[in-house]
């Protein structure tokens, strides 16, 4: 190991011995003091996040190959600090009314956030898989970290289970890329499918199997059957981080393995992906119509929002549509971790014990009695359904022009019409909120207040100049 390959993953080695130092530090904490622990945890993340902005510019391989730092894991890796840290901001005073104040919490949210970004920094398709596996379990503990709550038991149970299901397509999917290529390296992969010598077929099953894999991380149809159950049962915090992380992580390892090793192979692949996109939108959204509960309506929201992106990914062989399609994906993921983290900050201000305030109707009123936490929640609604001047306006305009251009018309009209209905679930919580009277009861915690407030002002003023991040968006993807 050289110096060089060292630097290219401190942000990573920072954050994984922080929070092993963490859990050990914690020991001495009090129980009734844990917010020291929530502090230290987002010291950690700052710290990585500033080694990763140091990292801009650069376009190196290091660890014989393994692992990459460019402009599109640079971009990638801001993004995971950023929602670890208003992950860690709304999460203690959450814990302390639910009687979950535990240690462990902030390490393994630590420890997750680490595999995203080793996600992200991934040119080997075994350190995809392990990266994988670093992300997913500690989210599968957290999941189920409310013990004394059966459906926060039955949460990480079903994702543990439906998770190593996935683990396993991925790793039969590479097994069967290693063995029609000879190779897990992705740029040795590329030079042997475009030397002809790769086994078509077996390259063909292993595109298709680690799709499957990566289509349940992102919560794609029809593989999103665990996203409601795991999504309610789960600790807000919890779900609200994993919303954003899991997702992007999943698109993260979609864009490196697809736009890097099955261009060629796309006259077969990319058919499918489009029937998955549109099936993951139209799904998502006639799911979430019907729903009463808040946090199910917000998973079968973010199905939908799979879809969307997905929508765009479509178009990933072609050179110049290409291009433009996975930087649409990384202004859309910007534009949808913010508002996202902001909405889950809201539920998780409004939720009490016992499962009350999850209720739809229990916003009623919030309008009156938190004028500015519903206009912050309102943003984020009007963010999700893509209606200006929010920033979710420009990242659909951007998905649909680059399906477009892509050659794919007609899946950005059935993009365009679920998102129409989708502006029925959506408006409903804001006509809740100031048009229905009420009594909402909401949590006098500040820091999960910030949270909402930031990510709203974040969507407008960005809403106003969205060229700025659409420019960075693309930059990243010219500096693979």
């Amino acid at each position: 190991m050289t110096i060089l390959d060292f630097l290219s993953l401190l942000p990573h080695t920072v954050l994984l011995v922080w929070a092993a130092i963490l859990l050990l530090v914690d020991l001495a904490i009090p129980k009734h003091r844990k917010g020291i622990t929530a502090l230290l945890a987002a010291i950690g993340l700052t710290i990585s996040l500033v080694l990763v902005i140091a990292q801009t510019g650069q376009n190196q391989l290091s660890y014989n190959r393994m692992a990459v730092v460019d402009g599109f894991s640079i971009f990638m890796n801001i993004l995971y600090p950023l929602a670890g840290i208003a992950a860690v901001a709304i999460a203690p005073d959450y814990l302390r009314r639910f009687n979950l104040e535990r240690g462990e919490y902030y390490p393994l949210l630590l420890f997750s956030i680490a595999g995203m970004m080793l996600m992200s920094s991934a040119a080997d398709l075994i350190i995809v898989f392990l990266a994988l596996e670093l992300l997913s379990i500690p989210l599968y503990i957290l999941s189920a970290i409310a013990v004394d709550r059966t459906e926060s038991e039955e949460a990480g149970l079903k994702y543990f289970l439906l998770g190593a299901f996935a683990s396993g397509f991925v790793l039969y999917g590479t097994a069967m890329v290693y063995g029609a290529t000879g190779f897990t390296d992705i740029q040795e992969i590329v030079l042997v499918i475009a030397s002809g010598k790769a086994i078509s077929g077996l390259l063909l099953a292993g595109g298709g199997l680690l799709l499957i894999g990566f289509g349940f991380k992102v919560a794609a149809f029809p593989f999103q059957m665990w996203t409601p159950d795991v999504y309610q049962g789960a600790p807000s915090p919890v779900t609200g981080f994993m919303s954003v992380g899991a997702k992007a992580a999943g698109f993260a390892a979609l864009v490196r393995v697809f736009a890097f090793i099955f261009p060629q192979m796309a006259v077969n692949l990319a058919p499918i992906m489009a029937i998955l996109a549109a099936l993951t939108m139209v799904f998502g959204n006639i799911a979430a119509v019907t729903q009463g509960n808040i946090k199910r309506m917000l998973a079968y929201s973010s199905i939908a929002h799979a879809g969307y992106l997905l929508m765009a990914f479509v178009a990933y062989d072609q050179v110049a549509a290409g291009k433009n399609s996975i930087a649409s994906i990384l202004f859309y993921l910007f534009s949808y971790a913010i508002a996202s983290l902001g909405a889950w900050a809201v539920v998780t201000a409004m939720e009490k014990a016992e499962g009350k305030g999850l209720a739809i109707t229990d916003y009623a009123g919030l309008g009156k009695k938190q004028p500015a936490l519903a206009a912050a929640m309102a943003v984020f609604m009007l963010s999700f359904t893509g209606i200006p001047p929010a920033l979710g306006f420009w990242g659909k305009l951007y998905l649909f022009q680059t399906t477009i251009e892509g050659g794919y018309l007609w899946l950005a009209i059935v993009g365009l019409l679920t998102s129409v209905a989708s502006a029925w679930y959506y408006l409903r919580v804001i006509v809740m909120m100031y048009m229905r009277e009420g009594e909402p009861e909401v949590t006098r915690d500040k820091w999960v207040k910030i949270v909402p407030y930031a990510a709203a002002v974040s969507l407008l003023v960005i809403g106003l100049i969205p060229g700025r991040l659409l420019d960075w968006a693309l930059q990243a993807i010219l500096q693979i």
